[in-house]
């Protein structure tokens, strides 16, 4: 019995650390198949998408969502933080440990007392080790207490950073691409007098944040949860309204920077298809078609009236349509995991931007 508790003690307390060894420390994607802090974004997300149906308006339905990614990181610290206070405890049951204590008998928990006054260093003294074997152990676990509070609150800076840098480009991206951005209103707004070129700069910078998001999302898959400022923004939409822009320029945009594109789009690809295996979305090919045959006729009448013509015949058809299979079911499973809106291709009638309002208007 003793060595089974000092056994699942030392498995509770190297698991708590090596989960959050791998999910704060390790800045790659973890490819195991189980993994304790999957399991806990897979089963705490159904549960908390499941309460959204009961909820009225889009507004509140946002507002509830939103507080999942901040929420759930605090409840995976205190996870990890209970399986070492835990993992103690049972060490100490498993030496036979006793305590001095102010009713004069030691159980299970007085362990569970002391190794969590223990780990948060407390030292409040009112229960003590008489053994030295606990002793030893109480100095270890205080610590590793230490040190793993430190280092987990050290990281918390680098989260918001990398949140802080994802959404200065999507707020960026309002005034040159609508709100919700969309492929034609980004070809339209930077093709005005034939000034493509501006286009060429902001798919450059828009393959450097697709490597960044990549990056800091692999490293720290929690921001995925993270929600934009606004309903009509997010990360997937930003990075969806990118590959139909790339999609549209590489079938051929007349006095387009179709190198820059094909370059943006590969980056954007390999991040939307690797961020969808980290949440565990799979591809969805069977979804609704967010280009139709007409709908498709009405953007190129749309980008003709701008004086921007897009090429039109069944080479090209066939072009955008393998380009669209490349990424649209990824983007698809990833928006009904995370229950985010993808963007239309192109949106008819005029629209106002997030930039030309406030919430005194809305009031």
């Amino acid at each position: 019995m003793n060595f089974i508790a000092a056994l699942s003690g030392t498995f509770f307390v190297l698991l708590s650390l090596w989960e959050g060894f791998e999910t704060i420390v390790l800045p790659r994607r973890v490819t195991r198949r189980f993994r304790l802090t999957q399991l806990f974004y897979r089963s705490t997300w159904r549960f908390w998408t499941s309460v959204v149906r009961f909820l009225a308006s889009r507004q509140q339905r946002e507002n509830y969502l939103g507080f999942f990614g901040p929420l759930s990181l605090l409840l995976l610290f205190g996870i990890w933080v209970g399986g070492i206070i835990f993992g103690f405890a049972l060490l100490h049951w498993s030496t036979g440990a006793t305590f001095s204590t102010p009713e004069g008998t030691s159980t299970f928990l007085t362990c569970i007392y002391f190794s969590g006054t223990t780990f948060f260093t407390l030292g409040l003294g009112d229960v003590a080790p008489l053994m030295t074997t606990p002793r030893i152990l109480s100095v270890l676990e205080s610590g590793m207490g230490f040190g793993f509070l430190a280092l987990v609150i050290g990281y918390l800076p680098a989260l918001n950073q990398s949140f802080a840098r994802r959404e200065v480009r999507i707020a960026l991206l309002d005034a040159r691409a609508g709100s919700p951005a969309t492929a034609a209103e980004m070809i339209r707004r930077h093709g005005r007098d034939l000034a493509l070129e501006e286009l060429r700069h902001l798919l450059h910078d828009w393959e450097l944040w697709t490597s960044e998001l990549l990056e800091s999302h692999l490293s720290y898959p929690v921001l995925a949860y993270f929600r934009s400022h606004h309903e009509n923004q997010s990360w997937l939409a930003a990075l969806t309204a990118i590959l139909d822009t790339c999609a549209l320029v590489m079938i051929g945009l007349e006095g387009a920077c179709e190198r820059q594109a094909e370059l943006t789009f590969a980056m954007a690809r390999h991040a939307v298809v690797d961020l969808s295996h980290v949440i565990q979305a799979r591809p969805d090919r069977g979804g609704e078609d967010r280009l139709p045959p007409e709908r498709l006729l009405e953007m190129r009448r749309f980008l003709a009236d701008s004086g921007l013509k897009l090429r039109c015949d069944w080479e090209a058809d066939e072009r955008l349509s393998a380009l669209r299979s490349m990424y649209e079911p990824y983007v698809a499973s990833i928006a009904r995991h995370l229950r985010l809106t993808v963007p239309p291709w192109y949106a008819p009638g005029d629209h106002t931007d997030n930039w030309q309002i406030s919430g005194w208007e809305h009031t």
